[in-house]
């Protein structure tokens, strides 16, 4: 049986797999948004499959995305993973993963979650975006919010693939078969946010 699914991963494994079974899945579980924001935060000036191969050794270069051992990370660390060819090998974007591990926990001591930040600027429809822009309004609004708070490597284009990523905005195409299921998750965590 055929799939019909977005056209961005073409034949690519690894791209479809991604697409598949991560990509737009909805979450407000703060390690795999954390994970997810730096991740696209090592991608600036890179393909996303220069960072989806290593994943692994982002996992134990950043200690499986513990944040608050990953905030506790000193220069000697960071040294450390400058040398680790298992990742990107750029002292900034290493020291902003630090950087947003201090950040969020920062969030934590003024009584806010990394989720009910970001998810603040989710768009609640649920309607097909047949325009997809590298940016958005949305996504240039979280990016100076995240900036206010200590956040690096946040730009509205890094923040805008964030949002694609963890489901905060539902950019499958209409015809993905991804779609609809999205969508409903979506609805789901949007209502339980809106109920609590």
């Amino acid at each position: 049986m055929t799939v019909t699914r977005c056209s961005w991963p073409g034949d690519d494994p690894d791209e479809i797999a991604y697409h598949d079974l991560e990509w737009g899945l909805p979450t407000r579980d703060e390690s795999t948004l954390f994970e997810a924001l730096n991740l696209e935060g090592a991608q600036a000036g890179l393909s996303w499959h220069t960072i989806l191969l290593p994943r692994d050794g982002y996992r134990r270069a950043f200690l499986d995305w513990n944040i608050e051992a990953i905030a506790e990370i000193d220069e000697a660390g960071v040294d450390l993973r400058v040398q680790d060819a298992g990742i990107i090998r750029h002292r900034g974007k290493i020291e902003s993963t630090i950087a947003n591990a201090q950040a969020t926990l920062l969030l934590r001591e003024q009584g806010l979650s990394l989720a009910e930040v970001v998810w603040a600027y989710a768009d609640p429809s649920n309607e097909p975006r047949t325009d997809i822009q590298p940016q958005t309004a949305e996504s240039k609004a979280l990016s100076r919010e995240l900036k206010r708070r200590g956040f690096r490597f946040v730009g509205p284009t890094t923040c805008y693939a964030f949002m694609q990523a963890v489901g905060i905005v539902n950019d499958h195409a209409a015809s993905c078969f991804r779609f609809p299921e999205v969508a409903r998750l979506r609805d789901t965590l949007l209502n339980e946010r809106s109920d609590s």
